[in-house]
């Protein structure tokens, strides 16, 4: 790294101060699925100054070795995580639900998604986390700074829209977004009883269904879920969110049957 660049590194981390020019951003929309003409189906991804993601990639390094010092992200998270990924996260979570399957009980596993979840993060409740997680003053003070007064402007085949100022959110495609991302989220299962695993903000909670004791426990950690997300002023997406039941017994309670086999219906 050039002797320059080391400087301004060290002189921003110190002090705080993080340049205009690493808080502005080219946004390019990729799409993902679905109609191509509904805004609402394209991931907005951040094209940052080079040096900017260079101190960038400097603290994420540092962060990462005190999360993983203090033990900080908890095991049920799977994205962006060291070791891990989707197939790990399919392997933790189903090694619990098949058991109980192969036992002859009724399981739900209940998919749940939140609306724009990078996007909706409240910068002051991220930094309110930060603190908890006892990372580093200076660079609580450098991520707070990097967070305020953000801006963007759109960018499609040369055509630039206004800038817009940036109120919430970590940035899809910096390289500080997904740990930052991961602190925020790392509290959502506080006080949940059923088995629960993450891979970023895509969320299954699974739990026995046979019984009304079971069920009734499902709908207890659904309103604690929603609870910490009004509190942390994110929403679910209900419209995407799933519920798969696993079982070959049917049970009765009440007027309702429980058990059709890989029976999938929408949620609420």
């Amino acid at each position: 790294m050039p002797l320059s660049l080391a400087i301004i590194f060290e002189n921003s981390w110190q002090s705080g101060e993080v340049p205009d020019d690493w808080k502005k951003a080219n946004v390019v929309p990729i799409f993902k699925k679905g109609k191509e003409e509904d805004p609402g189906n394209y991931r907005p991804v951040s094209l940052t100054s080079v040096p900017g993601k260079i101190m960038e990639q400097v603290l994420k390094e540092s962060i990462l070795k005190h999360v993983h010092e203090r033990k900080v992200i908890r095991n049920s998270q799977h994205g962006f995580t060291k070791g891990r990924s989707c197939l790990t996260n399919l392997i933790a979570f189903y090694d619990e639900i098949t058991g109980s399957v192969n036992e002859g009980k009724v399981v739900d596993v209940l998919f749940l998604d939140f609306s724009k979840a990078f996007d909706m993060v409240s910068h002051s409740i991220l930094v309110s986390k930060l603190k908890k997680y006892w990372l580093n003053e200076c660079t609580i003070r450098w991520v707070e700074s990097w967070l305020d007064c953000r801006a963007q402007w759109v960018v499609i085949n040369g055509s630039m829209s206004s800038w817009q100022p940036v109120s919430s959110g970590v940035p899809q495609g910096s390289v500080l977004g997904p740990v930052l991302f991961n602190i925020f989220i790392n509290d959502l299962e506080d006080g949940v009883d059923c088995t629960l695993r993450k891979f970023a903000d895509d969320t299954k909670l699974g739990g026995v269904v046979d019984m009304v004791a079971g069920r009734d426990r499902i709908q207890r950690d659904l309103d604690k879920l929603e609870d910490w997300a009004k509190r942390n002023l994110m929403r679910f997406n209900k419209d995407k969110c799933r519920v798969l039941r696993l079982g070959r017994h049917r049970y009765r309670l009440g007027t309702e049957w429980l058990g059709n086999s890989s029976a999938e219906k929408d949620l609420g």
